[in-house]
Order: structure tokens, then C-alpha cells, then sequence
């Protein structure tokens, strides 16, 4: 960009009340594209700026009509009426909700998914039980489950920064070939998370997740599944991922070196690499 000109990114907010488990909550999404619906998911205890580098590439706002929510407690999102009085645990259940809400308030005709991390997850609940509602279904950074490897305690005590400590635990998970600018905008997010919320959303993706023996019954005829997972992850490692894969027959995995944990923001362009592909074939059927 020369200096003084002024450049205006083609991403629009906005905000809609949804009625989520009895609660009116206030949800924040930005889109920008036309054509196929494409509602992207983001990452525990992040929110939707994680997919900045889709929204602004032709390539893929040309043809698809791309939508990232935040979902409640994070992000622009507000937590519900009354959040003082509770403690933040995301469920499946609540989680597949939410999903299936914005799908609806928004008048998406069979959408593609694409969730990273629980969002990954997420996608196969949604392909076990929901695959009619979906065009396709793009898990990255997905496995059946994880169980923790580190105290999940130390993500919200009053010792202790908690925006810093979410931030250093996920840092690791970034591939070292990653720019140092998208790096440290992936890391900034973590650390303007809300008290509490990483740990909650970690509820979710430890526990009340877990996929383990339901997976084989996932039929890939009803809506195609393809999982993208980086090489440098030891949260969902690639073999993680290619035991899914090994599980859910005719789902299509794809290994992606160079990348981490957060493909989509912490490096956009070599990510684009391994998704054009993939949107390339879902725009042409």
C-alpha cells in the first residue's frame, strides 16, 4: 500500500440476537464473498479474526460466500444475562446448537463447515447427526479426542495473567515456520480472551467431546468430509488425525507441513495451498 492511500478490506460485521438455551445472546459474525455459504469455526478460547487471510483472498470470495461467527463469550460476542452468576462450560450439545441456530438465522442452503481445533471436533458431531444439513464438511485440526496434557487450572486463577498464560500455553502449537506477524496476531487473540473461557471451551474439547467409538458411523456418502491437519501439533497430532481418517470410511486427509495448530491465521498463504484444492472441488460439484 503507498503511502497515504487508504485500503478498506472487504469483511462486513454485524450483530444478530439469538435464542440460545433459554438466553438471548448477542452474536457477532463478519462475512465477505459471494456464492456457496462457507460458516467457518474457530478455535477454544479465540474467536473469528483467526480466518482474516479467507476473507480477504479473491480466490476464495469469489466463489464462496465466506461467514465467521464468534461464539458466545468470545470475541465481540457477549456472554448471556446473568453470566456473573455462572461459570463458562461449553457442551456439545450447546455447541451443535449454535451452530445450526446461525445456519438458520441467516437462511444458509446446506452450507460447507470448516471448524479448527474444537471446531474440528465439532464437525464430526455435525457429521454424525447433522450430515443432511450440510454441503460438505472441512475438519481442521481434528481428532476424536484429546486428553489434557497439562493442568487446565492454571488457565483461570486469580495468580495468575490469564490472557498471558492462555497465550504461552498455546505457543508451542504454532508452526515455527509460521511469519512472525501472523504468529503473534494469532497469540494476541488468546490473550484478549475472557476470564475463564479457554478452560471452559476446554471442557468441550477433553470431556464432553469426545468422539471415540461414534466416528465409524459417520457416513461420508451423506455429506463429504475432509480433515487438514498442520505437522507441527501435538495437541491433535497427524497421527490423531489419520486414525480418524482410518476410521470414517471415504474421509479424505491431507497433511500439511509447515503448519501448526491454527492454520488458517498463524500462516494464511500457505494454508490457502492446501485448502484451494479442496474448495476448488466443492465448487465445481
Amino acid at each position: 500500500m503507498n503511502p497515504g492511500q487508504t485500503a478498506f478490506e472487504p469483511i462486513h460485521g454485524r450483530y444478530v440476537q439469538l435464542e440460545l438455551s433459554g438466553k438471548t445472546h448477542r452474536i457477532y459474525f463478519e462475512e465477505a464473498g459471494e456464492g456457496i455459504p462457507l460458516l467457518c469455526l474457530h478455535t477454544a478460547g479465540s474467536d473469528s479474526r483467526q480466518y482474516r487471510g479467507l476473507m480477504n483472498d479473491t480466490r476464495v470470495t469469489d466463489r464462496f460466500r465466506v461467514i465467521c461467527f464468534d461464539m458466545p463469550w468470545h470475541g465481540k460476542s457477549s456472554p448471556p444475562p446473568g453470566w456473573q452468576d455462572e461459570t463458562y462450560r461449553l457442551s456439545s450439545s450447546d455447541y451443535v446448537t449454535m451452530i445450526l441456530a446461525m445456519a438458520d438465522v441467516l437462511a444458509l442452503d446446506r452450507p460447507v463447515v470448516m471448524g479448527c481445533s474444537i471446531g474440528g471436533r465439532i464437525v464430526l458431531h455435525l457429521a454424525l447427526d447433522h450430515a443432511s444439513r450440510f454441503r460438505a464438511l472441512i475438519g481442521l485440526q481434528s481428532g476424536a479426542h484429546v486428553d489434557p496434557y497439562y493442568d487446565l487450572d492454571w488457565l483461570y486463577r486469580p495468580d495468575v495473567h490469564g490472557g498471558e498464560v492462555c497465550a504461552a500455553v498455546v505457543s508451542g502449537l504454532v508452526g515455527p515456520q509460521s511469519p512472525d506477524a501472523d504468529r503473534w496476531e494469532t497469540l494476541w487473540h488468546y490473550m484478549q480472551g475472557g476470564p475463564g473461557v479457554f478452560k471452559g471451551d476446554l471442557h468441550f474439547y477433553t470431556a464432553d467431546g469426545d468422539m471415540r467409538g461414534k466416528v465409524a458411523a459417520i457416513s461420508t456418502q451423506a455429506c463429504p468430509l475432509w480433515l487438514l491437519t498442520g505437522e507441527y501439533d501435538y495437541s491433535c497430532t497427524p497421527e490423531d488425525t489419520q486414525k480418524l481418517a482410518d476410521s470414517i470410511p471415504g474421509a479424505c486427509y491431507t497433511l500439511m507441513p509447515g503448519l501448526g495448530h491454527f492454520p488458517m491465521s498463524e500462516d494464511p498463504a500457505r494454508f490457502l495451498t492446501y485448502l484451494m484444492p479442496i474448495l476448488d472441488t466443492i465448487a465445481d460439484t
